[in-house]
């Protein structure tokens, strides 16, 4: 038998008591937040006959995936930080602004402070032997389509393992690893020589893999590198490529790939191109612009200042 109560007076007046819409204090738009998530809840629980055993497994699912830091990995998983990058591409559209480099999801894996080097940076440490060389390098142009020297280029990925420095569970890697800030030289060109990231999955047996399961969906990553890329002038962009050829790259439980986004690989094993680049064997090529926008009145209109790790 289903009972539906949601529309009752009472149950009304009590989600305004419950949200602190009946007093004065506290904070108007928190209160504005709780009331409508607490009445979606409500009338979630009433419209899909809910049960108490569900409820309070779904309360466990929380507690757990709060336990394991992991509110920002299924973040992503659930659409979410996609959805939000939508509504930025729908406002920016609103505006009359176009990005030609397309932004995505940041993810959760960013560490500030990394070291800061000039024009060119080697990422890696050369601990993970099983990785293929990289040499990756472009500009970064302004919103007049200009190269911007000076701009800041911070970069991050993973080793050939899936594990990121700062949050590798092994310990083996050293302190900012494979990421890197570097400022562009004075043509607006950054470089970088690193190993080929691989793709990775969410933690096996998780509350995070344990919920993509029961949704019938895997918990997935196609190899990728991170980008913030900013200038004083312009809106900060934060963006990440996918490696070209991972079977995964249009099946990302992140939904982080978009258009624009998917650099050819050039595989470079000549003997004049490992000469010209400096190096002692083939290396994987990959050529990439960032094109930033101007800010919006003075301002960055598009800067999140969500907590991040710092070291």
């Amino acid at each position: 038998m289903s009972i539906a109560i949601f529309s009752r007076p009472d149950i009304q007046d009590f989600l305004q008591k419950l949200s602190g819409l009946d007093n004065d204090a506290g904070n108007p738009r928190v209160k504005q937040i709780v009331h409508r998530i607490v009445s979606d809840l409500f009338r979630t629980i009433d419209d899909l006959d809910i049960t108490p055993d569900e409820y309070w497994a779904a309360i466990a699912w929380v507690n757990a995936i709060g336990s394991a830091g992991q509110a920002g990995l299924i973040s992503p998983g659930l659409g979410l930080d996609h959805f939000l990058d939508e509504r930025l591409d729908a406002q920016d559209a609103a505006l009359g602004i176009d990005n030609p480099t397309p932004r995505t999801i940041e993810g959760p894996l960013y560490v500030a402070g990394a070291p800061v080097e000039q024009g060119y940076a080697r990422l890696d440490d050369g601990r993970d032997t099983d990785g293929h060389l990289l040499i990756m390098h472009g500009t970064v142009h302004g919103a007049d389509g200009q190269p911007l020297p000076n701009a800041q280029v911070e970069v991050w990925h993973c080793d050939t393992r899936g594990f990121y420095s700062h949050f590798d569970p092994t310990g083996v890697q050293a302190p900012f690893n494979m990421r890197r800030t570097i400022i562009t030289d004075d043509k607006g060109q950054y470089r970088f020589r690193s190993i080929l990231p691989k793709g990775y999955g969410v933690p096996p047996g998780s509350p995070t893999e344990q919920l993509l399961f029961a949704l019938g969906r895997h918990g997935q990553r196609p190899a990728h590198i991170h980008f913030f890329v900013s200038d004083d002038a312009h809106r900060k962009l934060t963006t990440q490529i996918n490696i070209e050829g991972d079977p995964l790259v249009y099946d990302d439980f992140a939904y982080a790939t978009r258009d624009g986004l998917v650099p050819h690989v050039v595989e470079r094993s000549d003997a004049a191109s490992i000469a010209a680049a400096g190096l002692e064997g083939p290396f994987a090529e990959i050529v990439f612009d960032f094109h930033l926008t101007a800010l919006v009145d003075g301002v960055d209109n598009q800067i999140c200042e969500r907590p991040r790790v710092a070291a």
